[in-house]
């Protein structure tokens, strides 16, 4: 055992002796002027307290008979989801929950997600645990059951619920839907990419998108800063709880994500340790079961690129050239409004546009010639499995960044990354 690893299951160990309860102790939500605010309460013992909060601003799309009875049951199971942000930086052994109590089948459902959902968590971590000893519930002797909630079962009608990311996937779902369908648009936490997708797609940011404003409680970058656990955690699991709350508010019934087929591929190879997992199909479907189950099938969640891999996505978005100067896929220049250029993400949305776009076009959008660019050769060999295991980052599969490459072999065979791919085929 490397010495990296002994301290990180040392400190995981010590972690969950000196903190063994985590509480989910309480929610709140106010609903004014087409805005719900949300607070949760978390707290460890009694020095560890967050108590983060969102707005969520329905923006036009307000239904008028919102009530609080209807909202409370979907911003409990928000809250839920928001627990593994704190929860994951002690992974105290029980997870105790005051308000509402969960069925042994919900417990069981909650847990695959949480475990599975940072698979990834405890890969980087070197931490090792199995499912049925992450963690247990515990509830409080007033904690009354969830299914006593209400949830609002919304009817089929013409709009669709589309969540705005920034990048090639959600303009493609936002330009084929709104074909034929009314689109709302919807954006977490708001930044250039993604306010300038929604207006080029002719949607006023001011009041025609919807808008979560998430933030991270500051104690947890103070627990960071203490060098308590942290890392990755299922993001499109938290956004897709999000939505069922947006989909009440605005009485749609349709969800779409594009979520794409290459999702449901590991990141490491023959294990389950997928960056993607809240993004695949496996989640896809436990969520929908789950909403079916215990939410009185309240709304429809899907992927409308499912069936589509990302060569085949690239092709399509290669015709929507409004977007092309305003679409990032980049988390490292996110919040600069910019490709930084020196990511797997960056190279990885370089690759799959190569075969539809001239070198011209690529330039006019990156700024660099990605191909031509020595320093992307890590990134190149993960991408294309040169190297043992894929990035962990929202990428397509090795096997179309191999067609993809496969593509532009004759066209591109000056280019740096290319030679390399040549030479590499020729051992």
């Amino acid at each position: 055992m490397s010495a990296n690893k002994l301290h990180n299951q040392i400190l995981f160990t010590k972690l969950r002796k000196t903190y063994p309860v985590f509480t989910y102790e309480s929610y709140d939500f106010q609903y004014r002027d087409n805005e719900i605010k949300i607070q949760f309460r978390f707290t460890v013992g009694n020095d560890i307290i967050f108590q983060p909060v969102m707005r969520l601003s329905l923006a036009n799309y307000a239904q008028s008979a919102i009530k609080d009875a209807e909202i409370a049951g979907l911003v409990f199971h928000i809250g839920m989801i928001e627990l593994i942000s704190y929860w994951k930086s002690i992974c105290s052994p029980v997870i105790r929950i005051e308000a509402h109590s969960l069925t042994p089948v919900q417990q069981a459902w909650w847990r695959k997600l949480y475990y599975k959902g940072l698979g990834e968590f405890f890969y980087h971590n070197d931490i090792t645990v199995t499912a049925k000893d992450l963690f247990a519930f515990a509830f409080s002797e007033e904690a009354k059951p969830v299914e006593l909630f209400h949830f609002q079962y919304i009817k089929d009608n013409e709009r669709v619920i589309v969540p705005i990311g920034g990048g090639k996937d959600s303009v493609v779902t936002l330009e084929e839907l709104r074909l034929q369908s009314q689109v709302l648009p919807f954006i977490v936490n708001p930044r250039g990419a993604t306010l300038d997708c929604a207006r080029i797609a002719g949607f006023d940011p001011a009041g025609e998108v919807v808008i979560l404003y998430r933030e991270i409680a500051p104690q947890l970058l103070e627990l960071n800063k203490q060098n308590f656990l942290n890392g990755h955690t299922p993001f499109s699991a938290m956004l897709a709880f999000y939505t069922l709350l947006v989909s009440y508010g605005t009485a749609t019934r349709c969800i779409a994500l594009s979520n794409e087929l290459s999702a449901n591929e590991p990141t490491i190879p023959g294990t389950d340790i997928n960056h993607q997992y809240s993004k695949s199909l496996e989640f896809e479907e436990d969520f929908r079961l789950y909403v079916k189950e215990n939410m009185n099938d309240c709304a429809h969640y899907f992927s409308y690129l499912r069936s589509l891999d990302e060569l085949q996505i690239a092709e399509k978005f290669a015709q929507y050239r409004q977007y092309h100067s305003v679409f990032k896929s980049c988390n490292a220049g996110s919040k600069e409004n910019r490709w930084c250029c020196a990511c797997s993400k960056c190279l990885f949305a370089y690759l799959i546009l190569s075969p539809f776009l001239t070198d011209g076009e690529l330039f006019a959008i990156f700024g660099e010639d990605l191909l031509n660019k020595p320093e992307m050769q890590q990134y190149f060999d993960e991408l294309c499995g040169i190297a043992p295991n894929k990035p962990f980052e929202c990428v397509g599969s090795i096997a179309e960044v191999n067609r993809a490459i496969t593509m532009i072999l004759e066209d591109r065979k000056d280019k740096f990354l290319i030679k390399r791919y040549v030479q590499f085929l020729s051992r």
